[in-house]
């Protein structure tokens, strides 16, 4: 395989992209793709497109091209809805596994909105259970024989610190807890084999590097062997063995299918199946070899160039995912000034700078020009422009 990838994607002339990582860019035919589902099928089948375009198969077929990059099969991943709700329908089936046990244990890096569906779902179940947060360097001998699930999302989305799946996993099962993966910043970054691991649940997002478009589906894994027992707490129409029996009662499907929720988002669903397509004939292991060349260079010209910075992710290739964060005390107004002079990042709170790097369109004179870039706007203290501190909503 070749990489990258650079004629499949939509990307704006002179303008390096490093946040790959947050919003993945817009594959070539993704517009064509949506253009057709709205005119030619929701425009000229109405609500016959349900059955001759294959709308309602389409959240099945788009999970299980998901499950190849993860290393899941076929029919173990449901697509749809958001990353809060799969989260929120991983840990309430986790909790009912082990109906014994008290604690969700997850770290303190670990991202918001997964401690904040834990602790609104502990309030939900009555307030009894507790949510424990060590650092993420001590989660594994934190895993006692009273927690009942282990929730961690396997790259730290400020530094790209990068759990052992395997290690923690086996930790959690061998505590006798239930394990939930969330591959939000690491599928479509990196090798990973979720079945191999043994975990009974993962949960990730669709529009970082998997390039799906804004507000693009979620996808949720349940272990094969364990679906049929899991007791949905969102029993959704669209999880119903048999929606259109109208049936008072709610009767789950028999396949991963019962953790769908509503009515599967047709156009981003498209948008994504577009965007699967780039994916085809790639090799994740080609994926991560050329992203830590690309990493590994882009901290070696950064820290050559721009002293001011200080690395924050683990300088161990092997120890972090496919981004590179810095500390800086100016961060968001220098961010701002690289986004102005073409280079894309981002910012996270406290001061922390970060850069993604996705194969499929960056090359080696994309990451040297890049460090030049920051080594401009650095030395010349160039973010130091009023209309650089101001705050914008996203960040």
């Amino acid at each position: 395989m070749t990489l990258p990838k650079k004629h499949l994607f939509e990307l704006p002339q002179g303008v390096i992209y490093l946040d790959g990582n947050s919003l993945g860019p817009l594959p070539a035919q993704a517009a064509n793709r949506v253009r057709d589902v709205v005119t030619r099928q929701w425009g000229g089948e109405l609500i016959r497109a349900w059955n001759t375009a294959g709308w309602m198969a389409l959240p099945q077929k788009v999970g299980d091209r998901l499950g190849r990059l993860i290393g899941a099969p076929a029919g173990s991943v449901a697509t749809g809805d958001t990353l809060s709700i799969k989260v929120y329908q991983a840990l309430d089936a986790a909790l009912k596994m082990r109906p014994g046990r008290r604690v969700i244990l997850s770290d303190n890096g670990n991202f918001p909105t997964d401690l904040y569906m834990a602790g609104g779902l502990i309030r939900t179940i009555g307030g009894e259970h507790e949510l424990r947060t060590p650092a993420p360097e001590d989660v594994e001998a934190a895993i006692g024989e009273d927690v009942a699930v282990v929730m961690l999302t396997q790259v730290d989305y400020r530094t790209g610190r990068l759990h052992d799946m395997a290690a923690i996993t086996e930790a959690a099962h061998k505590a006798g807890a239930v394990m939930i993966w969330d591959l939000a910043h690491s599928a479509g970054a990196l090798p990973i084999d979720i079945a191999a691991s043994n975990a009974e649940f993962a949960v990730g997002c669709t529009y970082k590097y998997l390039n799906g478009g804004p507000g693009a589906p979620a996808f949720i894994y349940a272990r094969p062997d364990i679906v049929q027992s899991i007791e949905p707490a969102l029993a959704g129409w669209l999880g119903h063995d048999n929606p259109f029996a109208m049936e008072l009662a709610y009767r789950p499907a028999m396949s991963t299918e019962r953790l769908r929720v509503g009515t599967p988002p047709i156009v981003q669903l498209a948008l994504l199946e577009a965007a699967l397509d780039v994916w085809e004939g790639v090799d994740m292991a080609d994926i991560r070899t050329a992203s830590l060349e690309l990493s590994n260079l882009f901290i070696a010209e950064v820290e050559a160039r721009c002293p001011q910075l200080t690395l924050a992710s683990p300088r161990d290739g092997s120890r972090r995912g496919s981004q590179v964060s810095f500390r800086f005390e100016h961060g968001y107004a220098a961010m701002q000034a690289l986004i102005d002079h073409g280079v894309i990042g981002d910012f996270r709170a406290p001061d922390i700078m970060r850069f993604g790097f996705t194969p499929l369109y960056l090359d080696r004179e994309d990451i040297v020009k890049a460090a030049g870039i920051i080594e401009e706007v650095l030395g010349g203290e160039l973010w130091r422009d009023p209309k650089y501190q101001v705050k914008s909503r996203v960040t």
